[in-house]
């Protein structure tokens, strides 16, 4: 089968395929559904390198399995309850290893407590009345970074700079706004 005819098939055509042995189909199944379950994974967990091998455990059984699928359901709906049920089968075996003392440990408190808050608004405070001092050039570069959250690539990209020319520029905006907070206090 050329390319083409796999990358325009539907999910069912490349079942079909897959079960009769084309790993060609079944890899087109793959790259049609792994970043949605790796997302699925990196939501619930902060590890990318264990969301990593549950997503390889999920394909692993969607592989295994694959004469089992009915097509009642989607082929996307059976490949997510998969992975959801790969999720509660780790959880349940690392809540296994937990020992009984740190079952019964109360949880840390999830919201600050009302000192924190005020210092926490402070310190905001602060911040931002520094933002508005500094150059607009540097002050852009750390809104998009800090606040915005984009990559130093992706400011370089946006503002047509050179990678390193952003790293030095954020350097200096970060070292301009501490002076003028410690300048403050």
């Amino acid at each position: 089968m050329d390319l083409e005819k796999y990358i325009v098939a539907t999910d069912s055509q490349l079942i079909r395929l897959a079960a009769e042995g084309d790993d060609r189909a079944f890899e087109h199944l793959f790259m049609r559904y792994n970043e949605a379950i790796l997302h699925l994974f990196e939501q619930r967990l902060d590890n990318k390198d264990l969301a990593n091998d549950l997503l390889q455990e999920t394909f692993i059984k969607v592989y295994l399995h694959l004469a089992d699928y009915s097509d009642s359901y989607t082929f996307g709906q059976w490949v997510y309850t998969i992975a959801r049920n790969t999720l509660v089968d780790h959880l349940r075996r690392r809540a296994d290893d937990v020992s009984i003392d740190e079952k019964f440990i109360a949880p840390m408190a999830t919201t600050p407590s009302p000192e924190e808050s005020v210092i926490i608004n402070q310190r905001t405070a602060h911040f931002e009345a520094s933002l508005n001092e500094i150059p607009e050039d540097y002050r852009q570069i750390i809104e998009m970074r800090f606040l915005d959250e984009y990559t130093y690539e992706e400011i370089a990209e946006k503002l047509g700079r050179p990678l390193n020319t952003i790293k030095t520029q954020i350097r200096r905006a970060k070292a301009a706004v501490c002076k003028i907070i410690l300048d403050k206090e």
